[in-house]
């Protein structure tokens, strides 16, 4: 019998192939016989599966974000299984988003690539604010969960202490992909604004 072709897996394979080409050399350096070649396939093939490029952008975006977004949950239920305390789990969730390895280097610049091309692009800016306003409302859910468990000062504005600790995530994670991993340790870094949150009572600052 023939075999039954794989759409979604397909799907996965070309958008993999735009992703890495996008890392490597930038939007203008993408094109459909370009994406072929890398992921090994014809130009008819991809056409099959994305209309255009614009098709083919919104895909490969909602892809990097999925499999992102699929990490920091991971983390967050090994973190909840372990017990651990909530910042422990708030930081290993949110080094996910840290280009500290291959795979989140790619998605990485994969991410800030496509950001820069949503403005023009109404369907990118609505998976971009999607998005930031579910990672935002994470953040926000684990300064409330500290709250609730007595590692958060009850006054603390939840969504000014996240939006405070996103921002941070994003600029050393720019650090880290301009001046390299080795350079200093981001986590660490990362550690410290958490803690300014979530911290000793005797020493907690209120936000």
């Amino acid at each position: 019998m023939p075999r039954v072709a794989d759409h979604d897996q397909r799907r996965a394979q070309i958008a993999r192939a735009f992703q890495r080409l996008l890392a490597a050399e930038g939007f203008a350096g993408v094109s459909f016989s370009r994406v072929a070649a890398e992921a090994g396939i014809s130009v008819g093939l991809i056409q099959h599966y994305f209309t255009g490029k614009d098709a083919l952008l919104r895909f490969a975006y909602e892809d990097a974000v999925s499999r992102m977004s699929r990490r920091v949950r991971a983390r967050v239920h090994e973190g909840e299984a372990a017990r651990l305390p909530t910042a422990e789990v708030l930081l290993a969730s949110l080094a996910e988003l840290l280009p500290l390895d291959e795979e989140r280097n790619v998605e990485y610049r994969v991410r800030q690539g496509l950001q820069t091309q949503a403005l023009p692009h109404t369907d990118l800016a609505d998976v971009a604010r999607k998005a930031g306003r579910d990672l935002l409302g994470y953040v926000t859910a684990a300064v409330g969960n500290g709250v609730r468990r007595g590692e958060v000062e009850p006054d603390v504005d939840a969504v000014l202490a996240a939006r405070m600790i996103l921002a941070t995530t994003q600029g050393l994670a720019d650090q880290v992909a301009l001046s390299g991993a080795d350079t200093f340790s981001a986590p660490d870094l990362l550690r410290r604004v958490i803690t300014t949150v979530f911290a000793d009572p005797s020493t907690r600052k209120t936000i």
